[in-house]
């Protein structure tokens, strides 16, 4: 009886930290990214820029499309010249399968993507589909261009005092949907 107790306990308390976990929904038609907690809004950064020609599902390395889809933090570079790098798990498994269908990868590759998702690994970022993609503070860059015009080459970016403050949110692992 004791173990069916603690398997209870231990379940509602994983099912309850699913649902307080933090995360990220960047709106690519609003311009906005904002950090929730279930439905719950926490934080809100507008005026973002992304990839110069939208975002879409990434067809291919240069495309400069932000692509759509649900990743993951998978690595934080605070030496970057964007000022903050958050690098997402892209490709994801999905990118991958539509490039498949598509003939743009091989099965090989797309199963290369697939292993590193399953093990929670960075996929690989120098197939057809690119990769390095991120959501980043502009650095050096031109703060005048920054929130008027989309100038990256696929990325997420926000100011530097946005990346500032965010950064306080951020953690490897955590979810980010683009829509």
């Amino acid at each position: 009886m004791r173990y069916f107790i603690f398997l209870f306990l231990f379940c509602f308390t994983c099912l309850s930290m699913a649902e307080d976990a933090t995360w990220l929904l960047v709106d690519t038609q609003k311009k906005i990214i904002q950090v929730k907690q279930g439905k719950h809004i926490l934080e809100s950064f507008d005026k973002i820029s992304i990839g110069r020609k939208g975002a879409n599902y990434k067809q291919r390395s240069g495309d400069d499309i932000t692509p759509l889809g649900n990743y993951k933090i998978a690595y934080i570079n605070d030496q970057s010249n964007f000022r903050v790098f958050f690098g997402l798990n892209y490709p994801s498994v999905y990118d991958a399968e539509l490039a498949l269908i598509d003939k743009r990868i091989s099965v090989l590759e797309f199963q290369e993507i697939k292993q590193a998702h399953e093990s929670n690994s960075l996929p690989p970022q120098n197939t057809v589909l690119g990769g390095y993609i991120g959501i980043h503070g502009i650095g050096q860059g031109d703060k005048k261009v920054h929130g008027i015009f989309d100038w990256t080459q696929g990325c997420v970016a926000v100011s530097n005092p946005q990346i500032d403050k965010l950064s306080k949110w951020i953690y490897q692992g955590m979810r980010v949907q683009i829509k």
